[in-house]
This record gives structure tokens, C-alpha cells and sequence, in this order.
């Protein structure tokens, strides 16, 4: 059994903070510009598009020029370097900030996250697979929600500091948008990926994942992968995943606005609530990445949890907001920590059970008023948490070295939280529909992610591969 490598895993998830950042602080990006520029909920809307799609692109690139030099383009590179060219490539699109704010631009805005997107996409090309494969497989998934952990305190932290950068404190009264103001936070966060590329060039995190040294090399077509028919299923799962994580955060401002009234410097809390809300579900999950006995197992299991809820408290309380109204929130996030107990880390598990809550919350947010709802559209996040590594897990158990050119092709579809927030401001706009009957949309989603769950589990058992990313084994 391969121990994890903690000191070149903590370097790594790195990253994963960036990615939820940028992810989240879209969300308030949405109505700020909105507003500003008098944009229709469609229009804003394409901050999500230009930002998602730009996964799509980046991994057709990676074909592309995978096929032009017949290898593996990582293979060539090495992980290292792949992680350091993502990273240069998203520091050259923050820098369009500066005129975008400065000239109030949704163009330059749209293309500055375009570029951003377009170095994320060989990020996640790189880091998932490393992410799985830095320890002991059967925990892979684990370590992956993990890693999606920090992850969301990036998600967490990014709606309250860009908010705060537009409207200044919340007990100032400060409600003017100051677009200006935005390029900060992001020439702020673009140093900082060149930083972190310089630190990834001469880190321990490894070159190649341990895997590939053991087999024979073949080149390895795009065609061959998508015969595997759990990856085509698997694109499809992390479409809608991230297409209904995506699109319920992004439209949440706007339900708010036309439901309760809600300012735009009012939202940030409730959008970093989303978003600690996967942090929550992921710390949750992530107790059995560490390696320890069941009994400290559990008790992490209980603590982190709460950690996580303290640390969206926190986050919001320095930011001036009143976090009173969110303790009712912990009741749902005792309902998680039981499902999480009753899945046991099992990915198939977690997918059927986490996609029906899910499913369950938007009906009740459809269908209720108020905080009620809003709270129920927000709980969303907590049963999206652990979906991404399950899915990313299945669609890549057994592929050996087809795995990064699965990876590359599940990345391809994150663009689901670009055209999914689209057609659901389109739905909210149709009459009898509205913003908050646009949510059924959401419910589709999960009732895909459900046969997923059920058609991999079949095919993976027919291929003599059983019990994927559990303590039990992994063939």
C-alpha cells in the first residue's frame, strides 16, 4: 500500500484554493456588472460562460497538441512543469482586469476570464489525476475530496473579499459600485500564480504519476478512450455536476433580488455560504484521506464538519456581516454528516444518496418561500461536495494509461456550469417559469448523476472492477 506523500499533497492543493476563488467570485462579478452596465440575467450570465468554456478549449488544445507531437503532452512536460504553464497562462488573463474595471468593459472582462479559465483547464488536467494517484488508490477519491476542501476555502474567502473590494465593509453602508476596485483582488491573485509557478517548478510534487514508470508506454488516441463507456457516461455526470452546482450559485443573486428584495452588497455572505457549503460536505469526507484509525476517523468526521462552518462564520464576521441568520444552517449540515456516515466513502454510494438530497433541496426551495427557500437552494452546495470525486474516480478506474486523456476529456465538460447557468436565467425569464421555477433544471441534473451511479457501478463490476475508492480494494 502506497503512503500519501502529505508534504508534496500540501503543495498541490494549493492550486485547488485557486480554482475556488475565481469560481465563487463570479458569483458576485454576475449582478455587479449587471447592475453597472444594465445587462439582462442572460447577458451576465456569460461571465459563467466565457469562464467554464474556457475549460473546453484549454483541453481541446491539450488534444490538439498532444496529437500533433503523438504523446502525451503531460508525459513530455512533466506535471511539474504542466502545473507552472497553467499557472503563467491564468496570471496573463488577470491582467486584463485592469482595463476591464477601469474602462467598465464586459468584453475585456469576459476574455480576461476566458484566459484564466484556459490555464485552470491544464491545472485540473494535471492535478486530479496526481491528486488520485499521490498515495494509496483505494483513498484516492478521499484525498481528492480533500483537496477539494481547500479548495472551497478559496470559494469561501473569494465572494467576501471581492465584494468587499467593490462595496467596502457591510457596516459601512457603502452600496456604490466601484468597478475599479475589482482589478485588485486579481492582480493581487495573479502575482500570486506566478509565485506559486515558480514554487511548482522546483517542488517535490512528482513529475510523473508512479503508474506510468510501471507500464509499457503506447500512444494512447482520443478515440480509444471514449469507447471506454463509463468515460463517455462520465463526461456527461460531470457536465450536469457542475452545471447544477454552477447555475444554482450563479442565479441564487438574482432569486434573492426578485424573491426578497436582497441588494447586491448584500448577497456575498449567502453566495460564501454556497460555496463553504462544498467546503463543509468535503471536509466531511475527507477523514479517511489521513490515513488514521477508525476511532480518530471518527471523531475528524464530527470536528471537521464544524471547522469548516466556524471558518465561513469567521470569514463573514471580520467582513462586517451579521452571521446570526446562518445557525440555523447547521441543522443541514447535521443531515450531511449522516449521509456521510451512511455512504462510508463509497463513490456509488455518495453519488446515489448525495444526488437525491440534492435533488430533495431544490424541490423544497421550488416550492417554499423565504430564508426557507434560500437556505434549501444553498444546501445544494453541501450535496455537491463529494460528487466531483466520485465521478472523476469512476470515470478513470482501470483506464492505467488512458488516464490522462479521460482526465482531459471529463475537464473538457466543466463547461456544464457555463452552459447550464445559461439556459437556466433563459428558463427564469419565460413566463409561468420565473427565477425560482427555473430550479426544476437542477433537479434533471441529479436525476442523471442517479443512472450514472447505477450504469458505472454495472459496468465496472462486469470489467472485475468492484468497490472503486473504498478502504476495500481497487483492481
Amino acid at each position: 500500500m502506497r503512503k500519501t506523500n502529505f508534504g508534496a499533497f500540501g503543495a498541490l492543493v494549493v492550486i485547488f484554493f485557486f480554482w475556488g476563488f475565481v469560481a465563487s467570485s463570479n458569483d458576485i462579478l454576475i449582478p455587479v456588472f449587471k447592475k453597472a452596465l444594465i445587462l439582462s440575467q442572460e447577458k451576465a450570465q456569460l461571465i459563467s460562460v466565457a469562464f467554464y468554456i474556457a475549460y473546453t478549449v484549454g483541453s481541446l488544445m491539450y488534444f490538439i497538441v498532444s496529437a500533433l507531437l503523438r504523446k502525451d503532452l503531460l508525459k513530455i512536460l512533466g506535471y511539474r512543469n504542466g502545473l507552472a504553464v497553467g499557472l503563467i497562462i491564468s496570471a496573463l488573463g488577470t491582467l486584463l482586469f485592469i482595463p476591464a474595471a477601469d474602462n467598465a468593459s464586459f468584453s475585456l472582462l469576459l476574455a480576461g476570464l476566458f484566459i484564466v479559465g484556459i490555464g485552470f483547464a491544464l491545472q485540473q488536467i494535471a492535478a486530479n489525476p496526481l491528486a488520485i494517484n499521490m498515495g494509496d488508490p483505494k483513498t484516492g477519491n478521499l484525498r481528492l475530496s480533500l483537496a477539494g476542501g481547500i479548495n472551497n476555502i478559496g470559494t469561501t474567502i473569494g465572494p467576501v473579499l471581492v465584494s468587499f473590494a467593490i462595496f467596502g465593509a457591510a457596516g459601512t453602508g457603502k452600496t456604490g459600485l466601484e468597478l475599479s476596485a475589482v482589478k485588485i483582488p486579481y492582480l493581487v491573485l495573479g502575482a500570486t500564480f506566478v509565485l506559486t509557478a515558480l514554487f511548482f517548478k522546483f517542488s517535490k510534487v512528482p513529475d510523473q504519476i508512479e503508474s506510468d514508470t510501471h507500464e509499457v508506454q503506447t500512444e494512447v488516441s482520443v478515440f480509444s478512450v471514449i469507447r471506454k463507456p463509463q468515460v463517455l457516461l462520465a463526461m456527461l455526470a460531470i457536465f450536469v455536476y457542475v452545471g447544477v452546482e454552477v447555475s444554482t450559485a450563479s442565479n441564487l443573486p438574482e432569486f434573492m433580488k426578485q424573491k426578497l428584495g436582497t441588494k447586491e452588497s448584500e448577497i456575498a455572505p449567502f453566495v460564501s455560504l454556497f460555496w463553504a457549503s462544498l467546503m463543509i460536505g468535503r471536509w466531511s469526507s475527507a477523514a479517511g484521506a489521513f490515513g488514521v484509525s477508525d476511532e480518530l476517523k471518527q471523531k475528524l468526521s464530527l470536528l471537521l464538519p464544524f471547522m469548516a462552518f466556524a471558518i465561513f462564520m469567521l470569514v463573514n464576521f471580520i467582513a462586517g456581516h451579521n452571521v446570526q441568520v446562518f445557525y440555523p444552517y447547521l441543522f443541514i449540515v447535521v443531515i450531511l454528516m449522516l449521509a456521510d456516515a451512511f455512504t462510508g466513502g463509497n463513490p456509488v454510494r455518495q453519488l446515489l444518496v448525495y444526488s437525491c438530497l440534492g435533488a430533495i433541496s431544490l424541490v423544497v426551495g421550488i416550492c417554499a418561500n423565504g430564508m426557507v427557500s434560500v437556505f434549501a437552494f444553498i444546501a445544494v452546495g453541501l450535496f455537491c461536495s463529494t460528487l466531483w470525486p466520485c465521478i472523476f474516480t469512476l470515470g478513470i478506474a482501470g483506464l492505467n494509461e488512458k488516464t490522462n486523456m479521460a482526465s482531459s476529456l471529463m475537464i473538457m465538460m466543466i463547461m456544464g456550469g457555463g452552459f447550464i447557468s445559461q439556459w437556466q436565467a433563459s428558463l427564469g425569464n419565460i413566463r409561468g417559469v420565473g427565477i425560482q421555477g427555473s430550479y426544476w433544471l437542477g433537479v434533471l441534473c441529479f436525476a442523471y448523476l442517479v443512472f450514472f451511479a447505477l450504469s458505472v457501478s454495472r459496468m465496472l463490476k462486469k470489467q472485475g472492477i468492484s468497490e472503486v475508492g473504498t478502504a476495500d480494494a481497487i483492481h
